[in-house]
């Protein structure tokens, strides 16, 4: 059975197979047209129900931003920036020298400390060496002592 062989009978009226694809295709074709049409114009009204806020202190703000930037000359910015980063470079090198300085500043505390305890062992030892040293004066005045009383018995006229 083929498209052009269909007939439709509606009342007194029959209507081939080809006029109603037609027929058909006409009417799909108005249905989307309607269809999107409605669709349109409730997307349009959607849009005009929004308000649009006034912009005007809006619009003030941006001029008095743009006005403190040319107050402010930012165009120096950039050459300021430049010369903090400078500083900071110089900064950190001295920080580095500063560094290096306390590690030599310990080390030396530390060598102080070693002589500390050499001078205090040093003390010790000469105290030591003083009562050495009066033993011995002692001990040469005993021997003076007994040579003398050795010559003395000797030779007594003397």
């Amino acid at each position: 059975m083929s498209l052009e062989d269909t007939t439709l009978t509606i009342g007194d009226t029959s209507f081939k197979g080809v006029w109603i694809a037609i027929v058909l295709g006409i009417g799909s074709t108005i249905g989307g047209g309607v269809w999107t049409a409605s669709s349109l114009y409730s997307r349009l009204e959607a849009v005009e129900s929004i308000s649009i806020p006034d912009i005007t202190p809006l619009d003030e703000s941006v001029k008095l931003i743009q006005q403190e930037l040319q107050v402010n000359d930012i165009s120096r910015l950039q050459g300021k920036l430049a010369e903090l980063g400078v500083n900071l470079k110089t900064i950190s090198e001295q920080q580095e020298k500063l560094l290096l300085i306390r590690n030599d500043i310990n080390n030396v505390k530390q060598e102080l400390e070693a002589m500390k305890a050499t001078v205090k062992q040093a003390e010790l030892v000469s105290d030591s060496m003083g009562d050495v040293k009066q033993k011995l004066d002692t001990i040469n005045r005993e021997i003076d002592d007994l040579w003398e009383g050795m010559d003395y018995l000797s030779n007594p006229l003397r």
